[in-house]
């Protein structure tokens, strides 16, 4: 009864309180839901209440405490004994994403660290080892590596020894330089900053700075790139447009033929992007939408190829012409006397026949000191110069140059030799601006009686008809402007006997044993007596060598398969240079230099051995016979090369305008200007008035 009681109450109460696990069971979602939160909640628990933390851990690692016993009687084990004192950083980041860090040891993090296991055998744990010899080094070294941070103490991933002894080695050295630092004396550290004070102001970023990538042209490397394009198309609308008018195409023509003039208007003067006009850009753009549509309609493989060809052959023409054009014009501007210079020549021309207050002064004072005047100028222990020109400017550059640099001017004699047109002239500046101290005869070329056409062979051709047709009958087979030969050799110079005077130096100077040759293009710097004292080991001639690798040798001067060349020469000679020559006057005559001269000049009348000009005739006399100088007496190629070292002009003794950029042109190179223009006397009242109009 009891039980059936007690059962019907149950049942009862069952009835009035229905049981609420039904539900959830119905709804798996949010009990997993509730379960997620809880675990959540709990972690955070964890993770941000310290005694949470502490008690979480403890009960965690309750087991490897109570093995703790057993590990202590194996071998080996005592070695773990110091890693629970080890503490590590734990990083890890929150809901909000900061990062956080706390602190752990070893033993609550034992579970998740991996350490050497004695019972392992050692070839199977690799990551142990390497913590353990990391932590090894790591203790050996704590003394050098004090402030290191207690994070680098023990390292939990794979270190690097290297990379550890790196660092070691880097604090040492930081370490050895500071107390080098601190025992340096004053003095020594005055010394250390006057070099340093020093080697900045003696750097020399000149040439850093021309090649500086910061600069304007070195900032965009395809600054043309677009006006290329342009040009390319204004060639491919050309030829489109020929084929357009071939094929009665007039619409297309006259387009063409409108975006190439519009393209044209574009680029005017332009030599880069940046100087294109502001519509160039939609020019091109229009334009390749033409020639897209011009190709669509007329393009032809075979017609394009041919058009092309012909307008290739066509510009190959043109430059040719140009180029012919413009060695023309080079020559014909560098032998034409400038009117400055003409008028120089005048002015002085006139004051010598009309002045003769000063003229009869000097000639006066020129009687009265005849024999003294005499004996200066066949004086051996002087210093004699050989000049020959017919440029009164240029001679009086020469001489003043060459007396402002002299040691001692009184003795230095200059000889002068000019035609009979500018002989007043000459005459006359150096009466009127005579050099200090030194001495200057000028004489006049008629006067050598000796100097004829029996006895001279080049004056004879130079007088020959056949050479005069050479020279001046343009419809002649052999006349230059055919394009057979260089134009340079119709220059006047080379029918100056002037021009070849240098041959003859023992007629002029009988009296003489040494004497330097002096152009008059070229410019003194420095005292030139010591080449009086150069030893020329028997030789007649003291030249500086031009040649270099291939360039400037005896087949660039000399016709080779010539049989009279070819047999007596060698093509790899190094040739020399004119312009500044010591020669020899003794050695001259013993050897008959002007008879070798001659001899070949004979031979050459049909200009089969070499064309016109010195230096090729000069090469042949001298072979053999040249004794190299030092290259710093004389410097060549301010005349022509724009690119010749400033620094070998600088310490250069004489400096040499040959070419056809001479300094007193127009055509001059304006950097090399100076180096000349510094000795004219512009105080003079003709040069003042002459040049006026130049300034």
């Amino acid at each position: 009864m009891a039980s059936s009681s007690s059962s019907a109450s149950s049942a009862a109460a069952a009835a009035a309180y229905p049981r609420t696990t039904l539900p959830l069971r119905r709804r798996p979602g949010l009990l997993a839901l509730l379960l997620l939160l809880l675990c959540f909640l709990s972690f955070q628990v964890v993770v941000h209440v310290p005694a949470a933390r502490s008690a979480v851990s403890q009960w965690l690692f309750s087991g490897h405490r109570a093995d703790r016993g057993t590990r202590e009687n194996c071998p080996g084990c005592s070695k773990l004994q110091d890693v629970d004192k080890t503490e590590k950083t734990i990083a890890y980041t929150d809901q909000h994403g900061r990062i956080k860090l706390f602190k752990v040891t070893a033993r609550e993090f034992g579970s998740s660290s991996i350490w050497e296991n004695p019972w392992l055998p050692r070839d199977s744990q690799p990551v142990a080892r390497t913590q353990v010899a990391a932590r090894d080094h790591l203790h050996a070294s704590e003394s050098e590596t004090t402030n290191l941070s207690r994070a680098e103490t023990l390292v939990t991933t794979i270190v690097d020894p290297i990379k550890l002894r790196r660092q070691v080695f880097r604090r040492r050295r930081k370490e050895r330089r500071v107390q080098e630092l601190l025992q340096m004396d004053k003095k020594a550290e005055l010394e250390m900053r006057n070099a340093a004070i020093n080697s900045s102001m003696n750097f020399n970023n000149k040439i850093r700075g021309s090649y500086n990538i910061w600069r304007q042209e070195f900032r965009f490397i395809n600054t043309d790139s677009t006006l290329r394009l342009i040009k390319d198309q204004i060639i491919m609308a050309k030829l489109y447009a020929t084929i357009a008018l071939s094929q009665k195409e007039p619409g297309m023509y006259a387009l063409l033929m409108k975006c190439i003039k519009e393209s044209q208007t574009a680029i005017g003067d332009a030599l880069i992007d940046s100087e294109l006009d502001s519509s160039a850009l939609e020019r091109a753009k229009a334009m390749g939408h033409v020639l897209s549509s011009a190709r669509d309609v007329l393009y032809s493989s075979g017609e394009v190829s041919r058009k092309l060809r012909v307008m290739l052959q066509s510009t190959e023409l043109n430059i040719d012409a140009v180029k012919k054009q413009n060695s023309f014009l080079v020559q014909h501007a560098a032998k034409t006397v400038p009117m400055p210079l003409h008028c120089l020549h005048m002015q002085l021309t006139t004051d010598y026949y009309f002045r003769d207050d000063v003229t009869k002064e000097h000639f006066d004072d020129d009687a009265l000191k005849a024999e003294q005047y005499k004996e200066k100028l066949e004086d051996r222990s002087l210093y004699h110069y050989a000049i020959f020109s017919d440029n009164v400017l240029a001679a009086s550059v020469v001489v003043r140059s060459t007396v402002t640099n002299a040691n001692e001017p009184e003795k230095h004699v200059f000889h002068i030799v000019t035609d009979r047109l500018n002989f007043a002239a000459m005459k006359m500046w150096f009466i009127t601006h005579p050099p200090q101290l030194a001495t200057v005869h000028v004489e006049n070329i008629d006067n050598f009686k000796w100097l004829n056409s029996s006895y001279c062979s080049v004056l004879r051709q130079l007088e020959s008809a056949r050479l005069k047709e050479y020279y001046f009958k343009a419809h002649d087979p052999s006349s230059l402007s055919d394009g057979n030969e260089n134009l340079k050799y119709r220059n006047p110079k080379y029918l100056s006997m002037l021009n070849h005077l240098r041959f003859y130096m023992p007629e002029i100077h009988p009296k003489l044993e040494k004497i330097l040759f002096l152009d008059d293009d070229v410019v003194v710097q420095k005292d030139l007596t010591p080449l009086w004292d150069i030893d020329l080991k028997g030789m007649v001639n003291g030249a500086v060598e031009t040649c270099k690798e291939s360039f400037h040798r005896f087949d660039t001067y000399l016709n080779f398969s010539h049989p009279k060349i070819s047999e007596n020469f060698d093509p790899h000679a190094c040739g020399w240079a004119f312009g500044m020559n010591m020669f020899d006057l003794k050695e001259w005559k013993k050897r008959n230099i002007t008879g070798i001269y001659h001899y070949w000049q004979d031979l050459n009348e049909d200009r089969k051995l070499w064309k016109l000009g010195t230096l090729p005739p000069g090469l042949i006399t001298f072979y053999n016979l040249t004794y190299p100088l030092n290259r710093t007496w004389h410097v060549l190629g301010l005349g022509y090369d724009p690119a010749v070292d400033i620094a070998e002009i600088d310490n250069a003794a004489v400096v040499h305008y040959n070419g056809n950029y001479k300094p007193w042109l127009d055509l001059a190179i304006s950097k090399y200007k100076p180096y000349w223009s510094k000795y004219v006397d512009v105080d003079n009242s003709h040069v003042e008035h002459c040049y006026e109009g130049k300034q």
